[in-house]
């Protein structure tokens, strides 16, 4: 097995730059903008001379607050090589959650774009009142680079260890407010490291990255899991779009590329998707949410990955805990979520905590170098997550097979109980996915009175499709699934309301949807 790394990102990037120097590392096709890793270095050096100067020390929270950008990069690798911690800002946010975010990780200094479509970044940050912003593209920009350039700060040797903190990711927040989880440069450099291990990446791969860079996904096993191995990291627009994600796929000649379910969806579904030249392709990633087999069946056929994967893992965990192989049959790629990930371990409990049979769903647990040191000032909040034997608990039901492979089969908070019957919605939405007019669908659990709950189907309509009522769709299941676990309401959608990363809200479809029910 291949050891972990004993490095910090910036003796990483320094390692992989000495190798490849006149290697493409960076590629942001929306403005034609290109860096070799010495130039990536170089820029990422300036950036983060220009934070010292700046007052920025070891241990200080730095702030990113952008959508996709090269700048974005340069952040997380000069923040990396003096010590102070990223703290990764949902370009999402709206004021209260940007405070928030502000208040409870001490950021000092924030690195921000001036706005992006409707989000005015400068505006917001002047209402809360903070004024020590470095604004991305600016000739404030600029001058700051060029007099760190011309006028370096005097040099200072900082010890630096793997095992501190230099990343706070908050949490998806779809309840309460969001947690800052914590994570070290141990974490994170070799959780991207064994995530591009895994799908094979060498010095010529380029990595197509339509995901956002303020998560995990794509700023651990994007950035950090292409950078380890040598390759080149794609940027095709600020945000996801499918048609720009596939023209620079084709445009670059990328071998791999990364999204959620819903983005690979949109891909495919595109009236012209037949016209873009794909087959540089050989793998990527599929994560961040349930996986639909058809769709990975799709991706496989008809996008030319024949090598992906699927990855499972939380924030918390930095973020991968299992994932599939490149060797995998089908079955096994489109229907687990893989094996656990090198230096890792997991276990399924039961409600007691004790470890279930093989075959028995329970809650997955997982522990090793990924999981993080812990939420970020919310030391009970820590204690709930990590046990006293260093466990993370994911709150996800999961089954292990005699094989060692696992699969997702449900949410702890999604399970719907009908009845006394324990439904896990991920079941029926695989079935519904057969379903010829059902693009999409997300099962949610709503009040009923006589039941407790009752099931309702969330549904986007393939172009072209007719009308699906809850009858016609129970007709569909009837003799394949049992019948409490035919939904009894359907609500079609153009689309599921989503965090930024791409998962779905169910607490908020659960919301709209009582609120809807009890109006009928």
């Amino acid at each position: 097995m291949t050891p972990l790394k004993g490095q910090t990102i910036g003796e990483m990037l320094d390692e992989i730059t000495g190798r490849f120097p006149d290697n493409e590392a960076l590629v942001e096709t929306f403005t034609g903008r290109r860096w070799t890793f010495s130039e990536l270095r170089s820029e990422s050096a300036r950036l983060a001379a220009a934070l010292t100067k700046r007052g920025v020390a070891k241990g200080d929270r730095v702030g990113i607050w952008s959508p996709n950008c090269a700048e974005w990069v340069f952040t997380q690798y000069a923040t990396a090589m003096i010590g102070a911690i990223l703290v990764n800002v949902n370009p999402a946010y709206r004021t209260h959650e940007l405070k928030h975010a502000v208040d409870t990780s001490g950021i000092t200094v924030m690195v921000s774009a001036v706005e992006y479509r409707s989000s005015d970044y400068a505006g917001m940050l002047a209402e809360i009142g903070f004024t020590d912003v470095l604004f991305i593209g600016t000739k404030e920009w600029d001058a700051a680079l060029a007099d760190a350039e011309q006028d370096p700060p005097a040099a200072e040797a900082v010890p630096l260890t793997f095992d501190e903190a230099i990343n706070i990711q908050y949490t998806s927040g779809t309840t309460g407010f969001p947690k800052g989880a914590t994570l070290t440069h141990h974490n994170i450099l070799n959780n991207g490291f064994f995530v591009g291990e895994g799908v094979g990446y060498t010095d010529t791969d380029r990595v197509c990255l339509p995901v956002p860079l303020y998560h995990c996904f794509g700023m651990v096993m994007g950035i950090l899991g292409a950078h380890s191995h040598g390759a080149c990291i794609v940027l095709p627009a600020p945000t996801f779009d499918a048609a720009t994600t596939l023209a620079a796929v084709e445009q670059e000649r990328c071998t791999s590329l990364y999204g959620v379910p819903t983005m690979f969806i949109a891909e495919l579904g595109l009236e012209n998707f037949s016209e873009y030249n794909l087959q540089s392709l050989r793998t990527g990633i599929m994560a961040g949410s349930s996986c639909p087999a058809e769709v990975m069946e799709q991706v496989i056929a008809e996008m030319h990955m024949s090598e992906v994967a699927i990855c499972y893992g939380m924030t918390e965990t930095s973020p991968v805990s299992t994932m599939t192989s490149v060797t995998d049959d089908l079955v096994a790629r489109t229907q687990t979520i893989g094996k656990v990930m090198p230096h890792l371990e997991v276990k399924i409990i039961d409600e007691d905590g004790h470890v279930a049979p093989v075959g028995v769903p329970g809650e997955l647990c997982t522990r090793g170098y990924s999981v993080m040191l812990g939420y970020w000032g919310q030391p009970d909040e820590t204690a709930e997550a990590i046990d006293a034997g260093n466990w993370m608990h994911t709150g996800d039901i999961a089954t292990m097979d005699e094989n060692g492979r696992l699969n997702i089969v449900g949410r702890l908070k999604d399970m719907v109980i009908r009845g006394g019957e324990n439904i896990y919605p991920r079941e029926i939405e695989e079935f519904l996915y057969r379903h010829p007019d059902i693009a999409d669908v997300q099962v949610i659990g709503v009040p009923d009175q006589r039941l407790g709950e009752e099931l309702m189907a969330w549904v986007v309509l393939r172009p072209g499709a007719g009308i699906l009522t809850a009858e016609s769709l129970r007709e569909f299941a009837s003799g394949k699934l049992t019948h409490f676990k035919i939904p009894k309401y359907v609500h079609v959608v153009d689309a599921f309301p989503m965090t930024v990363t791409g998962k779905v809200r169910k607490v908020e479809m659960r919301e709209l949807a009582t609120t809807m029910l009890a109006s009928v």
